[in-house]
């Protein structure tokens, strides 16, 4: 099977991946049922990259219905070490403009515990650290990159993620800027916590498309208002996703590659052989 170490979702706007030669397609299984789409594999920069659009072709899966354990195993079995997510988000902060990028560096959970978010279970638990919920190694290339791409770009805050489909009520979009958060979306997690599990380093590019509904000189936020900047901001993000692939090194390391090192509880005596099965990706050097 085709390898790649950079791997790029895809949010609202971005279904393709432009610049890439030597392009194949795959469809993967996983344990966890299928993934969003097929996977494009092209060369970008000189380096393998594998492309998934998060809501697929067409944008035909809502936040909670991603498969997002499906999509992080997909990514795992193809080597990827790098994920790069590049996500629509509203603004929380009059600085943090339609049109402008933002690397985060937190997230705040507001999902409603429907969202299957981890690998383990059944007969194994693991506990990750996820007080940095992002690679800042791999953050510093997105911010860098994104500069080199001629964006506004802004370094760090707080991405609330809610649950959607629907935008934001007025009192919700208020409450979250009353609680110091900078930006809202729907899909960072579980995405992030589980390329956590999976030893991938993770890094969102937030591209801003609107200002939730919280700002009076702003109308509310609807598909149309938000579309009309889908696509500069999909222009945009390939820009810094090329000029990012092209930062990422053989050399690559992140603290979230070792992150099961410490994180599995159970003992290994116990955990049924089906587990150590569905696991032997994620977690088999561990079991």
């Amino acid at each position: 099977m085709s390898q790649a170490t950079i791997g790029v979702i895809g949010g609202s706007g971005l279904y393709a991946m432009g610049g890439l030669t030597d392009v194949e397609e795959l469809h993967l299984e996983t344990p966890y049922g299928d993934p969003s789409d097929a996977f494009v594999i092209g060369t970008l920069a000189g380096r393998r990259v594998a492309f998934l659009p998060r809501h697929g072709r067409g944008h035909r899966l809502n936040p909670s219905e991603l498969p997002s354990r499906a999509n992080i195993h997909a990514f795992k079995q193809l080597g990827v070490r790098a994920l790069i997510s590049v996500s629509a988000v509203g603004s929380l902060r009059e600085d943090y403009a339609p049109g402008h990028v933002v690397v985060p560096n937190q997230l705040f959970d507001r999902t409603k515990g429907g969202r299957p978010d981890t690998f383990f279970e059944q007969g194994v638990v693991a506990h990750i650290a996820f007080d940095k919920p992002f690679c800042s190694t791999l953050g510093q290339i997105l911010y860098a990159s994104a500069q080199a791409a001629g964006a506004t770009v802004h370094q760090g805050g707080t991405m609330v993620v809610m649950e959607g489909p629907a935008f934001s009520t007025l009192a919700e979009s208020e409450e979250n800027r009353r609680r110091g958060h900078d930006l809202i979306g729907m899909t960072a997690l579980p995405e992030a916590k589980l390329a956590r599990e999976a030893e991938i380093a993770y890094g969102t590019l937030a591209m801003v498309t609107d200002y939730d509904c919280w700002h009076a000189g702003h109308d509310s936020v609807t598909v149309d208002a938000v579309v009309a900047v889908l696509h500069a901001n999909a222009t945009l993000s390939q820009r810094i996703v090329a000029q990012a692939v092209a930062r990422i090194g053989d050399d690559f390391v992140s603290p979230a590659h070792s992150a099961l090192s410490t994180a599995i509880i159970t003992d290994r005596s116990r955990i049924p052989a089906e587990a150590k099965e569905r696991l032997a990706l994620i977690a088999g050097k561990y079991l």
